[in-house]
């Protein structure tokens, strides 16, 4: 794969720092070079997007929405190459990258409807002869930042909604997956994007993400990914009192009642706790199931986890891929051997799998445990791996605490044919969304939205959008006299 440029004010342009390279995390083989920015860099970036910004936010919503159809189409057209990408980067499997990049069209087949949608207000006036007006218009120039999870759905999470609101945008891919963001860099220019509406700068978080967020001339900065760098992040805003929107981690409980369609919570666990390798916030991070069909659940559980397959993510006969680098899986590796010197049981997996499928890629087994207290680490802290810990509650009241005892508060799952308990479950989980009998990905018109140290802000529907649009109020008299001052109230 050779070096792509980075996108800045419509033209593609070598790093100036040394470039990094990109490794497959089947394999440990470098893929390809990534370019580096420098700090100047990243200053030209921004200022392309301030000087875009005023001509593309008044150009009417409609040419921003068919120019976003185009990009639509044209990553439809590069699916299987995008797709491709994101194997040797990211190292989930084939079919889920298919999967990922149906999504990164999607956001802008979906966002650009907005194009007749955004609506403003008129209210009535204290006096005859005036309207007031409240107004959505552009927060201006968006700064944005990503994981490496999803390295193409979440450029596409966050530019499309920038773009429809007649937002500008620098965004920076992680430093270990650019190249999906990169390769669709030139699809925005084929699209017909103008010069500086969208830039895409690469490098590390400590130089290019610092300045980025350190930027006073950012008007809004949206960020996916870990706690710690979202912290960092807000507290950077806060010195230019730049507006935040953060998609942080989550410790998702599954909580499985009696009356369960048990094969389907079995299905759906698993599926849930071992997309991308657990590589996702919305994971089913720890499995709550009651005490009467517990041993039965994870008996059919274990079952189901035997029948996958862990190998090379080009096979489309895998089910579960790579951990995405050697630093990842050492931390799952940790995690549970604290779990194991606490009284955990391994019940399946706990190591890497024999014989390996590839000796340099970061391989990992499904793994559950049992025999887990609620306040052990493994319990509390995110695992973002192939590790499901397994533990029994006894009445619906102790699955609700034990699943709110968690700094995380993004997603939360309930497999129940019960109503009552369903209102309950959803009346009493403080988590930003609640999946009944169901696990994701979430759909586009929703609201992804997590509580406390799972962000705030959100993304996605037209909740998400609001993110991207500030408010202007408008006194608009016009008839031709003075108002009279008002009375007190």
């Amino acid at each position: 794969m050779s070096t792509e440029g980075m996108l800045i004010d419509g033209r593609f342009l070598a790093g100036e720092a040394e470039s990094r390279p990109v490794t497959d995390p089947a394999t440990g083989e470098t893929v390809g070079e990534a370019p580096e920015a420098s700090l100047g860099q990243v200053s030209q970036a921004i200022a392309a997007a301030r000087r875009a910004q005023p001509a593309w936010g008044q150009l009417a919503p409609l040419a921003r929405g068919q120019i976003m159809q185009r990009i639509a189409g044209l990553i439809r057209r590069d699916a299987e190459a995008l797709a491709m990408l994101v194997v040797r980067e990211q190292g989930k499997t084939i079919k889920e990258a298919r999967g990922e990049i149906g999504g990164a069209s999607a956001f802008f087949d979906y966002f650009a409807e907005f194009a007749r949608r955004i609506q403003g207000e008129i209210l009535p006036s204290d006096f005859a002869g005036e309207q007031i007006w409240i107004q959505r218009v552009p927060v201006g120039v968006v700064g944005a930042i990503i994981p490496w999870n999803y390295p193409a759905a979440l450029v596409s999470r966050k530019v499309a909604p920038a773009m429809i609101a007649g937002n500008t945008i620098v965004l920076k891919p992680h430093e270990d997956t650019p190249l999906s963001a990169l390769h669709m860099a030139r699809l925005f220019v084929e699209a017909g994007v103008p010069a500086g509406v969208v830039n895409i700068v690469t490098g590390r978080g400590e130089t290019v993400g610092e300045a980025l967020t350190g930027s006073s001339d950012i008007d809004l900065l949206t960020m996916t990914g870990s706690v710690p760098t979202g912290k960092r992040i807000m507290a950077r805003a806060a010195q230019n009192l730049t507006p935040v929107s953060l998609e942080l981690g989550g410790k998702a409980p599954f909580i499985v009642m009696q009356d369960a369609d048990l094969d389907l919570a079995v299905r759906s666990a698993a599926t849930s706790r071992y997309m991308n390798c657990g590589q996702v916030c919305i994971c089913n991070e720890r499995t709550l199931v009651h005490a009467s069909i517990f041993e039965d659940f994870v008996d059919r559980f274990i079952a189901h986890s035997r029948t996958l397959k862990v190998g090379l993510p080009l096979d489309e006969a895998t089910d579960i891929g790579p951990k995405f680098s050697r630093a990842e899986l050492e931390k799952v590796e940790a995690m549970v051997a604290e779990a194991v010197a606490g009284g955990a049981d391994v019940r399946l997996g706990g190591t890497r799998p024999t014989p390996l499928p590839t000796p340099g890629g970061h391989w990992y087994s499904p793994t559950v445990l049992t025999g887990l207290k609620p306040d052990m680490p493994i319990l509390t802290h995110e695992i973002f791996g192939p590790v499901v810990p397994i533990l029994p509650f006894h009445d619906l009241e102790e699955a609700i605490a034990i699943s709110n005892q968690s700094r995380y508060g993004l997603s939360a799952y309930l497999f129940t044919r019960d109503m009552p308990t369903i209102m309950k479950v959803i009346n009493e989980l403080s988590f930003g969304e609640v999946y009944v009998n169901r696990v994701g990905p979430e759909a586009l018109q929703g609201f992804h939205v997590g509580y406390r140290d799972s962000g705030l802000g959100g993304d996605d529907g037209s909740h998400g959008l609001e993110a991207y649009l500030r408010k202007k109020t408008v006194y608009l008299n016009y008839s031709g006299g003075a108002t009279a001052p008002l009375m007190p109230y």
